[in-house]
């Protein structure tokens, strides 16, 4: 079981098993009342888009001489200004499909996305996906098409010869760049989001350890119902540091063995209008200790892995073998 879903997320693919949550909002909120603390959010929450969750979409092209597709903006809180294709994903869209609409409109390109590059989120309520892609038809966008859109889109060398509407994607264009030179250096596969529904905010955790006794690796399982991939639920006003903080509280009590998250395994995403606009974002934990100097409180166990398999997840550790993930806040 916990070998099957480790090769799911590896391959790229939604797990289709029943939506686990072990650390609910309504469990953090009486951890916190027990404390004395007011609890920062309802247990109730739902998220529903554009109402109390915002999803963003970035897209980050480069052509074959090092220049990235850029926008120059039309509203008016920027006009001239010039930053990456972004915008707000709609109500029904995939992520990708929100980045084609957005490239589209902004620049009169045609995109085909490619990866995902890097999740960023702000608070548990706000999330850009960054991907990248090939361009595949339409026209550029010049200043005799400009609409609210966007005044006119470029490809540009030298992102400091611009006036940009901000500075926060400048790593965001070296990324890309990066990736679209790699040549043979090694890099994680094309990754889209899976599509999956979910009605909550969901971080799922991958925590792998190697035992001493062999160098085999382990996951953590949870044993709360069916044996599942430990989950919890994302906490709208705290990052998602503090809730990945909280949740290992949770499993392996106040002496936390040294970790960090080392970045996106996969993201689970599918929305219907007038439905929760919940997701699911997966995160490679690796623990510094050996399996036999970590304890756990109950209900959550080790599960080893075959060798093979143990293999090609420390294979992701390494630089670039992850989508990106940057906590702003």
């Amino acid at each position: 079981m916990a070998e099957e879903m480790v090769q799911k997320l590896l391959d790229g693919q939604a797990l289709d098993t029943e939506e686990f949550c072990d650390f609910s909002l309504e469990d953090q909120n009486e951890a916190t009342a027990a404390k004395g603390v007011a609890p920062s959010s309802p247990s109730s929450f739902t998220p529903e888009l554009k109402k109390n969750i915002c999803y963003v979409v970035a897209a980050a092209i480069v052509n074959d001489k090092g220049e990235v597709l850029m926008i120059q903006e039309a509203k008016s809180s920027c006009a001239g200004q010039w930053y990456l294709p972004a915008g707000r994903m709609e109500a029904g869209e995939t992520i990708a499909e929100a980045a084609r609409r957005e490239v589209l409109e902004e620049t009169g390109l045609e995109l085909e996305p490619t990866t995902l590059l890097m999740v960023e989120t702000a608070g548990g309520a706000w999330y850009r996906f960054v991907v990248t892609g090939t361009v595949t038809g339409g026209r550029l966008k010049t200043p005799a098409d400009a609409d609210p859109e966007s005044l006119q889109a470029q490809w540009v060398a030298d992102l400091s010869a611009y006036e940009l509407r901000a500075r926060d994607i400048e790593p965001l264009v070296e990324l890309a760049r990066a990736y679209h030179a790699r040549g043979a250096a090694a890099w994680h596969p094309e990754r889209l989001p899976a599509a999956r529904a979910h009605r909550r905010l969901l971080l799922r955790l991958v925590v792998c350890v190697r035992k001493r006794a062999n160098n085999r690796v382990s996951v953590l399982m949870s044993e709360k119902t069916s044996l599942h991939l430990p989950t919890c639920e994302i906490s709208p006003p705290r990052s998602i540091h503090s809730t990945l903080k909280k949740y290992m509280t949770e499993m392996f009590g106040a002496d936390l063995p040294p970790h960090r998250p080392a970045g996106v395994l996969s993201v689970e995403y599918s929305h219907q209008p007038d439905q929760p606009a919940g997701l699911c974002l997966t995160l490679l934990v690796p623990v510094r200790k050996p399996l036999e100097e970590v304890h756990l409180i109950d209900k959550y166990q080790w599960c080893e892995l075959n060798r093979e398999l143990g293999h090609a997840l420390l294979d992701r550790l390494g630089k670039n073998q992850l989508v990106s993930l940057n906590v702003i806040r």
